[in-house]
């Protein structure tokens, strides 16, 4: 169990310069702790949400998922992001739309939904935070349109795998084909002929369990 001097560090690293001191003493007496291992399903399509999410370690992987579980990566939440869907969600008590996972062990500060209209109304801080998070992903998402629309899958493949890398801050990322797969909204089958034709051009090396990705 984090202590409250944990949390109030945790607090202070990720979103402290951003808010106002008031709000940040109602944050460190309102946020629960939440940590995640890789992989962990942080919000199914469909739930009920209860709590709005800012990430202070790792990062988590937003996407869309059919009724057939499949996948198409919108973007990603990283250390002081929140998850503007989410709070939509919380505010307009909707079910998710979104499926949120955790790329790697995370740390996430939760807060309950009744608080967030509160500080909208009562802190330009948090106010402009929002504001700049709804800003901040609709942007992603063009790009992801942009990517889907104009970019060869080829193209939109090493793009990923150099993201990957950035997010990550490693070259060396333990994906399964099907989970790029997955990601890119495309067969494990293609996803695997793309690979070998970015490793012979010396882009990628292909390990078991493992891509190296050395031009990035």
């Amino acid at each position: 169990m984090q202590s409250l001097i944990d949390k109030k560090a945790l607090i202070e690293q990720s979103v402290g310069y951003l808010f106002e001191e008031a709000l940040l003493d109602e944050m460190l007496q309102q946020a629960r702790l939440r940590e995640t291992v890789t992989d962990e399903t942080i919000i199914h399509v469909g739930d009920t949400l209860h709590m709005i999410p800012i990430v202070v370690q790792g990062s988590i992987k937003v996407s869309r998922e059919n009724p057939d579980g499949e996948e198409l990566l919108l973007y990603y939440i990283e250390g002081g992001d929140t998850c503007a869907m989410s709070l939509q969600c919380c505010i307009r008590k909707t079910a998710s739309h979104i499926k949120a996972t955790s790329m790697e062990p995370s740390v996430l500060l939760m807060f309950p939904m009744e608080n967030m209209q509160d500080w909208m109304d009562r802190f330009p801080s948090w106010r402009a935070y929002i504001l700049q998070s709804y800003h901040t992903r609709m942007l992603e998402l063009m790009e992801t349109i942009d990517e889907i629309a104009f970019m060869r899958l080829d193209e939109r493949l090493l793009k990923y795998l150099k993201d990957q890398v950035k997010l990550l801050g490693s070259e060396e990322l333990h994906h399964t084909h099907q989970q790029i797969a997955d990601d890119l909204h495309s067969s494990r089958v293609v996803i695997s002929r793309l690979l070998k034709q970015l490793e012979h051009r010396g882009i990628v090396e292909i390990h078991r369990n493992r891509i190296k990705v050395k031009d990035y």
